[in-house]
């Protein structure tokens, strides 16, 4: 089993820190960072409290002023790269609010960005001022540095996981059209998953505006249209009769389904948590024209109080000829995640094709144990 992504902050990459830290500040204390980093509370922190932890008993061991001990960090940005100096630009964010430190404090980010990443950090500059932070980002999307384009979006996207949520842009995201009109053919791979991720978060909000963002966007280049198919995926997910047509799928209604004959199974019909079953489906697709589907699974977990939750799988998306007779097989692990945790009980299990539910099963998730199921 992976550790924890907290343990990356351990003893021994704290003492390197601190070594790179003394080579281009000798006054550094790093035995005294470490053991003030490190106290009785430590264990008990998470990844995002670690990382502040870090940046906030780091300002206290370097220079008084913000500038000198910028300076310091930037001295050392270009060696220490990766996910575990997120705490650079959190000391930014820490020690960099003040007014007069903007300019200074945004140059930081454009530079820590590069090696590791400042999209938390940006956000809090963005709720206090959103105007001044979205010319920034305005700037930022024309960056030649594809990690610095990359943070113009990603930077203020609503819903970010793991970061702050952003109310004024969920409420009313026009700022943030200009910066992804900007870079909605980015050659970038890079940047174009954050430019598609942005989307989709608006489209939780503001369905139409994306919808017809799309519209508009949609066969001028290929790149864009990979940012538009992606950016949409939850409106394709919840079915949504214009995302549907936007990309082709075929219409179904009550009255004509694309499918005349389906069936599901779940072998077996009782399993423990942390064991893998198996499904399979099988469904007649009506005579005609080819049809676009997309061929989903959903499963209505069972929470902590009893009240279900839907999570759809993607099974098969393709283009078929009328009348086809298809089957597919999948091994579904009901093994806990860090995203999901299993509860016993009841489990039913559906099939759907352009989001409409065509059959459905279910399935008994009994607690973990090592005795075997009663028939």
């Amino acid at each position: 089993m992976a550790e924890p992504l907290k343990d990356l902050y351990n003893q021994a990459f704290l003492e390197g820190f601190g070594d790179k830290v003394k080579r281009v500040h000798p006054s550094f204390d790093s035995t005294g960072f470490v053991s003030k980093v490190m106290d009785e509370s430590w264990d008990g922190l998470e990844l995002k409290g670690r990382t502040r932890r870090i940046s906030t008993v780091l300002g206290q061991y370097l220079p008084e002023q913000y500038e000198d001990a910028l300076n310091v960090l930037l001295k050392l940005y270009g060696t220490c790269t990766g996910f575990p100096y997120l705490f650079f630009p959190d000391f930014v964010e820490v020690y960099g609010g003040a007014d007069e430190h903007w300019e200074l404090s945004m140059n930081a980010l454009e530079k820590f960005t590069q090696s590791s990443s400042a999209e938390f950090a940006i956000r809090w500059f963005l709720i206090r001022n959103p105007e001044k932070g979205m010319q920034q980002m305005a700037i930022w999307s024309e960056h030649p540095n594809e990690h610095v384009r990359r943070l113009a979006s990603e930077g203020c996207r609503p819903r970010l996981p793991w970061g702050q949520a952003l109310p004024l842009f969920k409420k009313d995201p026009s700022p943030i059209m200009p910066i992804l009109e900007r870079l909605k053919a980015d050659p970038s791979l890079y940047v174009r998953k954050s430019v598609a991720n942005n989307l989709n978060d608006i489209a939780k909000d503001h369905p139409e505006l994306v919808l017809e963002t799309a519209r508009r966007w949609q066969g001028n280049d290929p790149h864009t249209d990979w940012i538009i198919r992606h950016g949409c995926r939850t409106l394709v997910r919840k079915a949504i009769p214009e995302a549907l047509a936007l990309f082709g799928y075929s219409e179904a209604s009550e009255e004509s389904s694309l499918a005349v004959q389906a069936n599901l199974l779940a072998d077996p019909a009782k399993i423990r948590i942390g064991e893998s079953g198996e499904l399979a489906y099988v469904l007649q697709i009506r005579d005609g024209e080819p049809v676009r589907i997309r061929v989903e699974y959903g499963i209505d977990f069972v929470k902590s109080k009893g009240k279900t939750s839907r999570k759809l799988f993607l099974w098969s998306d393709k283009t078929v000829p009328g009348g086809s007779r298809l089957t597919g097989t999948r091994t579904h692990k009901w093994a806990d995640l860090t995203t999901r945790r299993h509860y016993p009980g009841l489990h039913r299990i559906v099939l759907l094709v352009n989001g409409r539910e065509i059959a459905h099963t279910e399935i008994i998730l009994l607690d973990a144990g090592p005795s075997p199921i009663e028939e």
